[in-house]
């Protein structure tokens, strides 16, 4: 049924302009709409709906992640923006945030200026 609709993903932000400034400025998405109570940005094809909220719990788990073919170049654009990548206690990962997974999958995370927790992932050729 919904396999052949296009997916629309949300956020929560408590302030839209230090959203902007993220999500287009740092991030380097296309800003679609400003709404005035949401920002709609273009996320290859797919509408990130950047809501405005009065409260907002950050999720303790990733809420949004791009895949991308050359994960280390992506990680030192977004150091060069200001970007923090996070470390987390128990997980194995290199000095850069890096964690590699046993199928090959490297995934480094960082976090949006309200909390939201973000990923770089990068996987491995099909059939390496």
């Amino acid at each position: 049924m919904l396999g052949k609709a296009k997916l629309v993903a949300f956020l929560a932000a408590r302030d839209l302009g230090r959203a902007r400034a993220f999500y287009e400025g740092v991030l380097g998405l296309r800003l679609l709409v400003d709404q005035g109570f949401a920002l709609v940005f273009d996320g290859h094809g797919t509408r990130l709906r950047v809501t405005e909220v009065g409260e907002l719990w950050p999720a303790k788990h990733t809420v949004l992640g791009w895949e991308v073919p050359a994960l280390r170049a992506e990680m030192q654009a977004l150091v060069e923006k200001g970007v923090v990548f996070e470390r987390y206690p128990g997980l194995s990962q290199d000095e850069a945030g890096v964690c590699v997974f046993p199928s090959g999958a490297q995934v480094a995370w960082f976090k949006d200026p309200d909390g939201n927790t973000l990923s770089l992932s990068e996987f491995p050729a099909a059939g390496a």
